[in-house]
Order: C-alpha cells, then sequence, then structure tokens
C-alpha cells in the first residue's frame, strides 16, 4: 500500500501544485485484491465434480431449472415478487443510486439563471440633481455558484466512494435473491417433511388399533393379559401424539411460507412432488474457491465496500492540498428592459479561490488515519466474507457426501424392519410370536420410517444449502440473465486514479 507522509506533503504544497494543476492526480492508494485467506481448492470438490454430469456452475443454473417440484417453483415465483426484505433491499439500491447522483453532479460545474428588478425612490437631500427621483434597475445573470477544480482528485474519488457504495447495494439485493429462493425451498421442505411423518403417524395408528382391537380379542378369550392392552394404548396415544406435533410443525412450516411469499398461500398450486424429487440435479460442479467464492454477491459486496474504503483514503489525503474553486455570472444589468443585454449593459464577474490548509489541528490527519483504519476493517470483512464462504460449501460438500450414505442406509434398514414387521404379523396372526414381539416389530418400523424421512429432509436441505452458497438462484433459466437480477454481471469498480490488479 502506498504511504504519504503529510507533514512533507504540507511543505511541497505549494511548489507542486502548478504541475499537478496541469496534469490533475488521485491520492487513493493503488486497489490490489486482498488475497484470499483458504486453500487453493475446496476439500472434496474433485469428488464433487466427478459425480456431476452437468458441469454448468450452480450460479449459472437457474432455479427453475434447478428445483424439479413444480409447486415449490411457483411459490419461490411469489416470493421473489412480494417479499418484503427484498423490497426494501431494491429500495436501499435506489437510495444509494440517489447519492451516488447527488456526488458525481459535483464533477461538473452547476450553471444558474436569476433576475432580479430593483425599483428605489432617492430624496432630494441626497440626490444629484436636487429633486427626488425614482426609477428602476434591470439585472440577469447565467452564473456558476461554486465549483472545485479537482486537481488532486478529492472530488473523483469521493465520486468513486459514492459508486461502489451503490454497486455494493445491487449485490446486496442480489444476496438477498438467492438467500429468499433457498429460505422458500427450506420452508417448503419442512412443510412436506411433516405432512409426511403425519401420513406415516395416520398409518401407524391405525395399524395399532387394528392390533389393539384384536388383542382385545384374545384377552377376552383368555389368551393374552391385561398387561398387553396396555401397551398397544401406549403406542396408540405415542401415534396421536405425534400426530399431533407434526400437524404442529406443518403449520408453523406453512406459516414461514406465508410470510416469505408476503401473502397467504394460494389454493390453486400445482401438485406437490414426493419429498425425496424437490430437486432436479443431484450434483454440482464446485471447482476452485477462487473460481466460485469470488462469483457470490456477498463477497463482491464486500469488495465493493473494500474499494469505497480504498477511494476515501484518497479523498482524505487530498485534503492536505490546495482547494480551488471558481464563482462566476454574466448577465446584464440597466435601467430599461428593453436594452437589458446591450453591449453597454453586459455585466460579468469571476472569483477563484484558494484555499490551503495550515493550521487545523490535527483534523485531516484524524481524517486520514480514519479513512485507513476503515480500509484496513473492510480488508478483514472481506477476507472474513471468503473464510465463511469458503466453510459453507467446504461443510456442504462434507455434508453431500455423508448424507448419500446414511440415506442408503437408512434405507436398507427401513426395508429390513419392514420385512421383519410383515413376517412377525404373520406368525402373531397364526398364534406362533407374543403380542410383545409384534409390539416391538411396529415400533422399530415406525421408528426407521420417521428416520427415513428426517434423512430425506436433511438431504434435501443439503441439496438446497449447496445452490445458495455456490452462488445459485440468482437466475430464473439456465443461461437467461434474470429480469429481477441487479448486479450479477456488474464489474468491479476501481476507485479513481487507481488500477484494480
Amino acid at each position: 500500500m502506498t504511504k504519504l507522509t503529510f507533514p512533507a506533503l504540507r511543505s511541497s504544497a505549494l511548489a507542486g501544485a502548478a504541475a499537478l494543476a496541469l496534469a490533475g492526480c488521485s491520492l487513493a492508494p493503488t486497489y490490489e485484491r486482498p488475497a484470499a485467506p483458504v486453500p487453493q481448492t475446496i476439500q472434496g470438490a474433485a469428488s464433487a465434480n466427478a459425480a456431476a454430469i452437468d458441469q454448468t456452475p450452480a450460479a449459472d443454473v437457474g432455479w427453475q431449472n434447478y428445483y424439479a417440484d413444480p409447486r415449490l417453483k411457483a411459490l419461490i415465483g411469489i416470493a421473489l415478487e412480494n417479499n418484503r426484505d427484498l423490497r426494501v433491499a431494491a429500495m436501499n439500491i435506489e437510495a444509494a443510486r440517489a447519492q451516488y447522483g447527488l456526488q458525481r453532479a459535483d464533477l461538473l460545474p452547476g450553471v444558474g439563471a436569476g433576475a432580479e428588478m430593483n425599483r428605489s425612490r432617492t430624496s432630494a437631500d441626497v440626490s444629484p440633481t436636487g429633486a427626488a427621483v425614482t426609477g428602476s434597475v434591470y439585472g440577469g445573470m447565467l452564473t456558476i455558484p461554486s465549483y472545485e477544480l479537482d486537481f488532486f482528485g478529492r472530488v473523483r474519488n469521493l465520486t468513486s466512494s459514492a459508486l461502489s457504495n451503490y454497486l455494493g447495494t445491487r449485490e446486496a439485493r442480489d444476496s438477498a435473491h438467492i438467500a429468499l429462493v433457498a429460505e422458500v425451498a427450506r420452508a417448503y421442505v419442512a412443510q412436506q417433511a411433516a405432512s409426511e411423518q403425519m401420513r406415516i403417524s395416520n398409518l401407524a395408528l391405525k395399524s395399532r388399533e387394528k392390533t389393539y382391537e384384536l388383542a382385545q380379542l384374545r384377552f377376552r378369550a383368555g389368551v393374552t393379559s391385561a398387561i398387553d392392552l396396555r401397551q398397544n394404548e401406549t403406542l396408540i396415544e405415542a401415534a396421536k401424539a405425534d400426530y399431533a406435533m407434526q400437524t404442529r410443525l406443518r403449520e408453523q412450516a406453512g406459516n414461514a411460507l406465508a410470510l416469505l411469499i408476503g401473502q397467504p398461500i394460494p389454493d390453486s398450486l400445482p401438485k406437490a412432488l414426493p419429498l425425496g424429487q424437490q430437486v432436479a440435479r443431484n450434483a454440482l460442479p464446485v471447482g476452485l474457491s477462487s473460481e466460485v467464492l469470488l462469483r457470490r454477491p456477498d463477497i463482491r459486496q464486500s469488495e465493493y465496500q473494500l474499494l469505497a474504503a480504498n477511494a476515501n483514503i484518497g479523498a482524505a489525503r487530498a485534503a492536505f492540498f490546495p482547494r480551488i474553486t471558481l464563482t462566476g455570472n454574466i448577465g446584464g444589468v440597466s435601467r430599461e428592459v428593453d436594452n437589458l443585454f446591450d453591449g453597454p449593459n453586459r455585466a460579468w464577474s469571476f472569483l477563484p479561490q484558494i484555499y490551503l490548509p495550515i493550521f487545523d489541528w490535527g483534523r485531516n490527519q484524524s481524517n486520514l488515519d480514519l479513512a485507513e483504519a476503515r480500509k484496513h476493517i473492510s480488508v478483514s470483512q472481506y477476507e472474513k466474507s471468503i473464510q465463511n464462504a469458503f466453510r459453507e460449501v467446504a461443510d456442504g460438500l462434507v455434508a453431500r457426501s455423508t448424507l448419500a450414505d446414511q440415506l442408503a442406509s437408512q434405507q436398507r434398514s427401513y426395508r429390513a424392519e419392514s420385512e421383519r414387521l410383515r413376517l412377525v404379523t404373520m406368525r402373531y396372526e397364526n398364534g406362533i410370536s407374543s403380542s410383545l414381539d409384534l409390539l416391538d416389530a411396529q415400533r422399530q418400523s415406525y421408528a426407521q420410517q420417521q428416520q427415513l424421512v428426517n434423512v430425506q429432509q436433511q438431504v434435501m436441505n443439503n441439496r438446497i444449502d449447496l445452490y445458495k452458497v455456490l452462488g445459485g438462484g440468482l437466475l430464473e433459466q439456465t443461461g437467461v440473465p434474470s429480469t429481477t437480477a441487479t448486479g450479477g454481471s456488474v464489474p468491479v469498480a476501481a476507485p479513481a486514479g487507481s488500477s484494480a490488479n
């Protein structure tokens, strides 16, 4: 980073003012993107890429193409239209755009027009003629109120900072867009999982009620004891409790969805797909960390904030140098409106001003120290955002590999317990197995079925999260720029007078 010593700058300011005035300059440090403080490659990226049939990066995959459930896609579309948080992010863009427009206007001189009329009466005592005189004076002017000659890049750097802040808000909006798509998908999966658990609980309840009826017959016949009846009743009440809990979870997930889409869930939505079929693509290519992470809007936002802080240093350094402003006007002054702009009545004024700070009691130095400290903070925040993104991707890849094995094992376990339940039921109906064997088989099969749904939900959430942390969800269709995206293709803006490396 370029470092200037400003006592020396003060002493040489006047000597170099003429040359700098001719050439113009920027005192902002040359921008260099900080090195990513993460390993070059993401652990598990190679195996993930091998598993991915379609090598289109996640950031280039539209959510319409990634998600398979038509009901989920309809909900995402409604959320992108109505979500209040996304609206706030869009309004923040407009505010930053206006602030940038205000700052950019300072690069060019303002021109205004004015007219005046002054009618007065001069008393006889002070009149040159000895008689009272009444007259009017008319004036019309084009005026340049005050224009700073930006020899040292103060205004340009402030404009660059405002531009970076504006572009940063665009990236923040895109980041909110991606997060919203993922949040809708997770809430929807939670709702579907709860509905599936309700179905399982209801089936378990009906099965246990039939078993209870059979146990009652056996009890009346003296084949079984009252203990068997009480055990059946316990399992029935447990199924009812599970059903009530899953009903609550489904309704809460529905409330979360309603909040995300900004309206009640419509009744006309398409039919939902089974829980394990929400995502159309089971594998996403990952690649090198620098290639993946730098495409995320939140990281681009952090870099724009760093660029803004870098430009502010240039503005703070320029405060040590002279500030030259121009004020002027041209027009006419006359006692008659008709000849206001005749040659003899033309008038103009030109007022250049120069201000050189001499004694500011450390104000400028403190402003510079503050700007440099804020840049160091921005560098740390940028590096932290990359580290967080790296961890999110790495955690997602680890979870994907282990969840695949867990799901396969859980499916085998469920099939085994289902077959065991079938055999034990046949033996119980033929009087070979005891009621305890049947109750245990029912309990284990029910638990395995519930756990299978839980693992399926985890798998779906992992696929949703991986799509999000890899930058997916901004585009609606693969290869087609989203009409709601704002900053996905905007290049990083370098501060005035600097080079982005």
